[in-house]
């Protein structure tokens, strides 16, 4: 049997269908939850999930809290805004995880703006392992960008969908607002630093790679917007580390304590 395995922070909007897609095949759903503010945690427990708070760790540590009370040994593992398609509940289905030689099982993951399925700019496939033994494998202990390294993988037919944005407005403020600022930060304590050139150089290297190497080009408007986005966060990341180089008070007024 299965467990499924959410991490939530304030996914009301999402966490319902969430539960309901794990349900046709995990036999137990737990919901680690972030402390939200809204009525995630409720929901939750209303639909059937077992809910652990948790203050958030990061984002491999968060996802491996469910290791501690998982009574099974294979761990499947979505994000709220993530679904299985009725193809790949049918694939999992069939698996014989038993006698499996297989860590883990990957999916290729469909990125959806809007109903916009996003097939250029490296966003799709997006291959990403999700299915795993945890007597063998977990998430890597690490706060950003967490994935399974397992040895033996195989990767499945079908995939998974993942609603990353509502529209684009949320494509240019989410990642602009929280992950320019938390990847300055990081390199900051790192000791990493930038020149005057470094935004530029670094924005234009992100467009460039999701437009033309990545075939942004051939997604149209969504495609151009992607790579304009990629060149925004990545010019905004390097700026925001150089304003800590030379503002003092700005420096000052940052709480490098609070990454998370």
């Amino acid at each position: 049997m299965i467990t499924g395995n959410i991490i939530t922070l304030n996914e009301s909007k999402n966490i319902v269908e969430c539960i309901q897609s794990l349900q046709s095949v995990c036999d137990e759903i737990y919901v680690i939850d972030s402390l939200s503010s809204d009525n995630t945690v409720e929901l939750a427990r209303q639909h059937g999930a077992i809910v652990v708070e948790q203050p958030y760790l990061g984002d491999g540590i968060q996802k491996n809290v469910v290791l501690q009370h998982a009574k099974n040994d294979w761990i499947l593992s979505i994000d709220a805004d993530e679904r299985l398609t009725p193809e790949a509940i049918e694939e999992i289905k069939a698996l014989d995880l038993t006698s499996t030689s297989f860590d883990a099982f990957a999916f290729k993951r469909r990125n959806y703006i809007g109903s916009r399925w996003i097939k250029h700019c490296g966003w799709y496939p997006d291959q990403c392992t999700r299915l795993y033994n945890k007597n063998k494998t977990r998430f890597a202990d690490v706060k950003q960008h967490a994935s399974v390294k397992a040895e033996h993988v195989k990767l499945l037919s079908h995939d998974i969908i993942h609603y990353s944005f509502e529209n684009l407005g949320q494509l240019f403020a989410k990642p602009n607002r929280n992950f320019s600022t938390r990847a300055a930060k990081i390199m900051y304590k790192k000791g990493k630093r930038a020149n005057a050139f470094s935004p530029f150089v670094h924005g234009l290297s992100a467009f460039i790679r999701k437009y033309l190497f990545q075939r942004g080009f051939l997604g149209g408007v969504d495609g151009m917007t992607v790579a304009l986005s990629a060149a925004v966060n990545s010019y905004l990341k390097y700026a925001k580390l150089l304003e800590y180089q030379r503002d003092p008070k700005v420096l000052e007024n940052e709480d490098f304590n609070k990454v998370w």
